[in-house]
């Protein structure tokens, strides 16, 4: 098997993981808030075994700026978390995925408006295009509009949860020489303490067998998730990464589909090639294409995977939540 068909088969199987995350969230029927504890403190210790083992913590590369960006990124993540899984209750795991998949054009206007990122007329048009297709697949209608209620809550929810999740790509994207896995680790060990007022111990105490979502989401969804991603994206070109991450949604409406039931109309699967293809035109132009070799220089497709794999940004647009 050659490395590519290594990280294809890798990331596949990471963004299938992806998509079961909704039920094993709903399954474990803690709150949100207690969901997002469990997973971060499982997560951590999935992680920094994993990291540990690696022996990844010698010479960790982390300075006091890029540290203070990591914990600032954590933040972000963990409330993106929480805010989404709030949005599974108030709407669908079908609806409140597909209008989490916004995540790019968030990173690219939020690029534009703080970091002065080039926004060209052809970004602008795809950003329209994605939010029409939004539009469509929320299902909002001007009486939802007007009484307000639950499912438009949800909806917002999910945007919100979309909004921190494209901060912290931001941020994470200016930490360079540090494996994304150490930055990882460095996200979900912030979430501990930050979360740790919000916990509702007494409410878990009749959890019983559910406690088993709870692990999943920290051991599979967390720890095996992030390392079967980051192991891949060391492999993959940057095209290949953003039409893969578009499994995890496919599988999250089958499964939301298959388990609950739940299943978007018509009118709101109209919206969802929009913002597929939206995204994907997006995620392609932002990336910069890689300079041409010069005479006598090594094909960058052979050259060494290992410092493409530490720079990586640990929350890559779109492909995890």
């Amino acid at each position: 098997m050659t490395p590519e068909n290594k990280g294809t088969a890798q990331l596949t199987t990471a963004m299938v993981l992806s998509g079961t995350l909704g039920v094993f969230v709903v399954e474990s029927g803690a709150s949100p808030f207690d969901v997002v504890f469990f997973r971060v403190l499982f997560g951590a210790l999935a992680l920094g075994t994993y990291v540990v083992a690696r022996g990844w913590l010698r010479g960790h590369g982390f300075t006091p700026r890029t540290l203070g960006l990591a914990v600032l990124g954590g933040v972000f993540i963990v409330f993106n978390w929480v805010l989404l899984f709030e949005a599974y209750r108030n709407t669908s795991i079908s609806v409140a995925t597909v209008v989490y998949h916004t995540q790019p054009f968030y990173v690219v206007l939020l690029g534009a408006l703080l970091f002065r990122e080039r926004l060209t007329a052809a970004k602008v048009g795809w950003v329209a295009v994605a939010f029409a297709g939004l539009i469509l697949v929320s299902g909002v209608t001007p009486r939802d509009l007007a009484n307000g209620g639950s499912y438009l809550l949800g909806v917002g929810q999910a945007l919100l949860a979309a909004l921190l999740y494209g901060l912290s790509t931001l941020v994470t994207k200016r930490i360079t020489g540090v494996r994304p896995h150490l930055i990882a680790l460095v996200q979900v060990l912030v979430g501990i303490p930050l979360l740790l007022p919000f916990a509702d111990f007494g409410a878990m105490g009749g959890v019983g067998v559910d406690w088993g979502w709870l692990v999943g989401l920290g051991v599979i969804h967390t720890g095996l998730m992030y390392v079967l991603m980051y192991a891949a994206y060391a492999e993959l070109p940057t095209a290949k990464i953003a039409v893969l991450a578009f499994v995890y949604p496919a599988v999250a409406m089958v499964m939301d589909w298959a388990v609950y039931g739940h299943h978007i109309g018509l009118v709101q699967a109209l919206g969802v090639p929009l913002i597929v293809l939206a995204s994907l035109r997006v995620t392609l132009a932002s990336t910069p294409r890689p300079p041409r070799p010069r005479a006598g220089a090594p094909d960058p497709r052979t050259a060494g995977h290992a410092p493409e794999a530490a720079s990586r940004p640990a929350t890559p647009a779109a492909c995890e939540a």
